[in-house]
């Protein structure tokens, strides 16, 4: 009998109104016209979700919603088909704009920093995590994102605690102290870019710094290095890391590619795999298939054909 894929359980405890525009050229100080925006319920976690629930994979992502925003945030969930358990707050739910322009090739992101939580409301999201992974369906924890003002400083850290206490790995994908906190929590997997690694330890080298994550007490750090692609350093191959890369870098929106990253890193470990260069692999080919889409949250087809081309190469440091 074919076994039962595992769940993917994502958790956004900062999600936002995703607002996706896209402009022939933008000149700053001008005023420019612009079609109707794609409006979706975002956030990282919500994005980790959406790609895995694009490729058949059985998700449940978690987040609190509210306000007129968070109605907005909880209609558009529900229609896209996702998922999903929204805890009810009293803050409204911020929004995330993106300007893609389409000449140039570049976007812009503006993100609201959020609305404060209260404590019971915290305490509600930990319920639903609990509640989510009760029984045998849960593969893995994921969980993405920034964090509201008055956060508990050890949210991350819990869900690594959850996790564990559950038997499945936990995947951290966040920004500042959060990384260290869940580095040290023992997270299984630790997914910053070049600029968060790099600020969150303070070193000059993505190297030590993620060799600093993993003497923590991390895993495995995957990090995207913009044009040179991804990288993967593991705790248990001190001499060096693996590196993946496209022969030449992909134009279009990078908004939403570290979040596919994410979610081919937890398919993976939620069916057990942990052969870190065939999740390296994977993970790379998903980020570079999301920046030929229009928005974050969905990956091109042609993530096969783009895992196909990859240059993936082992590194020996000193």
């Amino acid at each position: 009998m074919k076994q039962a894929m595992k769940r993917v359980i994502t958790v956004t405890p900062n999600p936002a109104v995703d607002l996706s525009y896209h402009v022939a050229g933008i000149t700053p100080g001008a005023s420019h016209r612009v079609a109707a925006p794609l409006s979706r319920a975002g956030g990282k976690g919500l994005n980790v979700a959406r790609v895995a629930h694009q490729l058949g994979h059985p998700v449940l992502a978690l987040a609190p919603s509210g306000g007129t925003a968070g109605a907005e945030f909880a209609a558009e969930l529900l229609s896209s088909g996702v998922p999903h358990r929204l805890i009810p707050v009293a803050a409204e739910t911020r929004r995330s704009i993106a300007l893609v322009d389409t000449v140039g090739g570049e976007t812009s992101i503006f993100n609201e920093e959020g609305s404060p939580l209260q404590p019971s409301e915290w305490q509600a999201l930990a319920a639903a995590v609990v509640d989510a992974l009760d029984g045998q369906s849960a593969g893995v924890l994921v969980g993405s994102g920034s964090l509201p003002p008055g956060a508990p400083a050890d949210f991350y850290p819990a869900l690594v605690r959850l996790a564990h206490d559950a038997g499945i790995p936990a995947v951290v994908d966040t920004s500042g102290p959060g990384i260290i906190a869940a580095a040290r929590a023992g997270a299984d997997l630790l997914k910053p870019n070049n600029h968060e690694l790099l600020e969150a330890t303070g070193e000059s080298s993505l190297d030590v710094a993620a060799r600093r994550l993993i003497a923590l007490g991390a895993k495995t750090v995957l990090v995207s290095a913009g044009a040179e692609g991804m990288l993967a350093f593991h705790h248990a191959a001190p001499g060096g890391y693996w590196s993946a890369r496209l022969p030449e870098p992909l134009k279009g929106n990078p908004t939403g590619a570290g979040d596919a990253g994410v979610a081919a890193a937890a398919v993976g470990l939620a069916a057990g795999i942990t052969d870190i260069p065939t999740i390296l692999r994977r993970a790379t080919a998903w980020s570079a298939a999301a920046v030929l889409m229009p928005s974050a949250g969905e990956i091109s087809p042609l993530y096969a054909d783009l895992e196909d081309q990859l240059i993936l190469s082992w590194k020996e440091t000193l």
